[in-house]
Formats: structure tokens, C-alpha cells, sequence
């Protein structure tokens, strides 16, 4: 007999990234021989640098495979300094940063810090879906900022700092975004900021990690930039996008002085370190020829073009140009279907993976999000698929 065992209901309230299940049951299919062309998950599809992944091969070798501090080996915090002052001309102290294993633990210490039942977090929706899960584990009151298409799935500074109140602890800001690849642009991102000054009580999380991923012209604005927030500010980055590292756990991220000791000590109490070899590989990332990245980035110019100009040639759907990261968010309202079961439809009977807005936010309904990290032959054969099973 199964003895009835008492969780705490926080983990009632839990939620998760259905990414993971759309690509477990797409390779649940292509075991089975289906032929699945995937679109949904949101990684680079192209391999680590080969000298970053020498560097961890020689760090190993070299016997580098114990404990290391807590906060990260001191030689990557420096490495990430110089990344931080070449990419936004701030140059933090290494001892404000912390490597950590991806960029989701920087989430979870940031919402477990000012979450509370009682407090108001706001994030963006839709978004990506970890901000609500964990707010909601908190118990603290999770407060959807409205990520609208017609204003180029931009973060709204007037539309989020109307929502702040007295309870609220913290403001999410993600941009370039994950779903839609809007991009906040500088206007919107010092208007933000300035309206802060009347809210010295919110804190701000800033995920910056398609930083570097933006097209068109698009310049992305660091909000480590504005001195007059750095003491409330906890900056969120990492490898996995830039570098094609999604699968090394490696981040990093920035703290205010009055809080970075606290995170540290969730370190210690959680995952200890970061895998010593991984942090190798990250110096030699940062360090090392950016050749690889730029014609990454090249690549996925040229796909967004092509997935923006294929899905606007679907009937009943129209895309909006991404300008960040690797993900398109086109309007699927006009063909008649709910998101989610339509994305559910196309991948079991057309071979094709991708996501349903709802699982970004209750905002997302009537979106899909479809990742441009695939081979342009690949897409073109996606969006074949989709525009066959929309005519039936």
C-alpha cells in the first residue's frame, strides 16, 4: 500500500516548461520512425565551438574536476567582467558576479528572494513560463505585464509601471524575448527606469540572455547601464544562447552588493558549485575567436527571413518580423484553431513540433511560438507541412 505522503503545497503550485514535453514526445515519435521536423525547442542547433570544448577537454585533463568556490572560479567572474565591459562599457566588480549553472537557478534565487505571500511580482506575458511557475511557487501574487503584438512584442514601461503597487517586489524585464523575439529599444527600456525612481521598494531582474541575438539594426540596451538601479538590479545571463551551450548548465549573473552574499549562501545550500571543466570552457568562450558565433548569427538572420516570409504565405496567419533571438510568434486566430491544439494536431499527424502560445502566458492564446534553430531545409519542410494540414 502506497503510504499517503504530505508535501508542502508550494509544490501544488508548481508549474513547468512544456518545451521539454512537446520535444520528449517528438523524439518519442521519431523513435518510432515518424519522420518529425522540430521546431519547438529553443536551442542553437550547432555545436559548441571546437576550442571551447578543448578547454574543458583540458581541464580535465589537467585535473581540474573538484569543488570550486561557491560564486565561481575567480579567473571566469573575471572573464565575464571583460564580456560585460566590452558588450555594455560597464565593468562590475568580480565580486558581484556569479557563475551559475544556467541561467534558470539566477531565476529562481531572484523570485525565492522576494517572493511571499502578500508580495506582487510582475513578468512579462506571455513570456517564458518559468517566471509564473516560480512566483506562483512563492505564494507571492504573480502580475502579467501585457506583451502585445502591436506594439512589436515590445516591453511596455508605461503599461508595467501602472501595475506596480505597494506590495509589488520585484519586475521582470526580458528582452530580446523569449517567445515572440520582440525587442525592448532604448526609449522604452530609460523610460523604465525613470519611473523606477518612484519605486525605490521594486527590485528588477533583467534576463539578458539573447543579448547578443538581434537583427535589423536593433541594438540591445543593457539595464547595467543605469547606475541609479545597479542596487536594485540582478542581471541574468550565460553561454547557452551565444555559444551554443545549452547543455554545459553555464551562466552567469550580476548582484547588487546588498543582496549578493544571499545568493551566494543559496549556492552553498543548493547546488554547491559549478562543474569546475564547464567554467573553463567558459573563459576560453568569452576569451577565445568569436568567428563560430558570428556565423551563427548569420545563419539565423537568414532563417528568420525565411520563416517570416513562409508563415505570412500560410493562410489565416501573419508573423511579425522578429527582431531578437531565434523565435517567431506569428497570429494563428484567422485559421480557425485554439493554439494549443493546434499544435498538438501538427506535430501527431504532421510531423511538425512546435508550441502553443497558452504555455507562455494566458496572453498567448492565438500565437504559436516556432523556433528558427533548425536547417533552412528543414524549415522550409515545416512550414510546408503546416500550410498542407491548415488547407485540409
Amino acid at each position: 500500500m502506497t503510504p499517503m505522503l504530505h508535501t508542502v503545497a508550494a509544490f501544488d503550485r508548481i508549474g513547468e516548461e512544456n518545451a521539454f514535453a512537446v520535444l520528449a514526445r517528438a523524439t518519442e515519435l521519431a523513435h518510432q520512425g515518424r519522420d518529425i521536423v522540430n521546431l519547438g525547442i529553443g536551442q542553437p542547433d550547432f555545436h559548441t565551438p571546437e576550442h571551447v570544448v578543448e578547454a574543458a577537454v583540458k581541464a580535465l585533463r589537467d585535473g581540474h574536476h573538484g569543488y570550486t568556490p561557491a560564486n565561481g572560479l575567480l579567473a571566469c567572474r573575471e572573464a565575464v567582467v571583460r564580456r560585460m565591459l566590452a558588450t555594455t562599457g560597464v565593468e562590475p566588480s568580480p565580486e558581484r558576479v556569479m557563475i551559475m549553472p544556467g541561467g534558470k537557478p539566477t531565476m529562481f534565487a531572484a523570485i525565492v528572494m522576494f517572493g511571499e505571500p502578500g508580495g506582487e511580482i510582475l513578468y512579462p506575458d506571455p513570456g517564458f513560463p518559468i517566471y509564473r511557475s516560480m512566483i506562483e511557487f512563492t505564494g507571492a501574487t504573480p502580475v502579467p505585464v501585457p506583451i502585445r503584438e502591436e506594439n512589436g512584442f515590445a516591453f511596455s514601461a508605461e503599461e508595467a509601471l501602472s501595475l506596480i503597487t505597494p506590495e509589488t517586489r520585484l519586475v521582470i524585464l526580458n528582452s530580446p524575448a523569449n517567445p515572440t523575439g520582440g525587442v525592448t529599444p532604448p526609449g522604452e527600456i530609460e523610460a523604465l527606469v525613470r519611473g523606477l525612481e518612484a519605486h525605490p521598494h521594486v527590485a528588477v531582474l533583467s534576463d539578458e540572455i539573447y543579448d547578443t541575438m538581434t537583427y535589423d539594426g536593433e541594438r540591445h540596451l543593457s539595464l547595467l547601464t543605469f547606475p541609479e538601479i545597479r542596487d536594485r538590479l540582478i542581471l541574468l545571463n550565460g553561454w547557452s544562447k551565444t555559444w551554443a551551450m545549452t547543455g554545459w548548465r553555464l551562466g552567469w549573473s550580476v548582484w547588487p552588493d546588498g543582496l549578493y552574499d544571499k545568493v551566494r549562501k543559496l549556492a552553498v545550500n543548493c547546488w554547491s558549485c559549478v562543474n569546475a571543466a564547464a567554467q573553463h570552457a567558459g573563459i576560453a568562450a568569452i576569451d577565445g575567436p568569436q568567428d563560430a558565433v558570428e556565423a551563427m548569427m548569420r545563419a539565423f538572420d537568414a532563417r528568420r527571413r525565411l520563416v517570416v516570409e513562409g508563415l505570412n504565405d500560410l493562410p489565416g496567419v501573419r508573423c511579425t518580423t522578429p527582431k531578437g533571438a531565434f523565435y517567431a510568434f506569428p497570429n494563428i486566430e484567422e485559421t480557425g484553431w485554439k493554439a494549443k491544439p493546434l499544435a498538438a494536431r501538427l506535430l501527431e499527424e504532421a510531423g511538425v513540433a512546435l508550441i502553443g502560445g497558452p504555455d507562455f502566458g494566458v496572453l498567448g492564446e492565438g500565437y504559436v511560438r516556432l523556433s528558427y534553430a533548425n536547417s533552412e531545409e528543414n524549415i522550409l519542410r515545416g512550414i510546408e507541412r503546416i500550410g498542407a494540414f491548415l488547407a485540409r
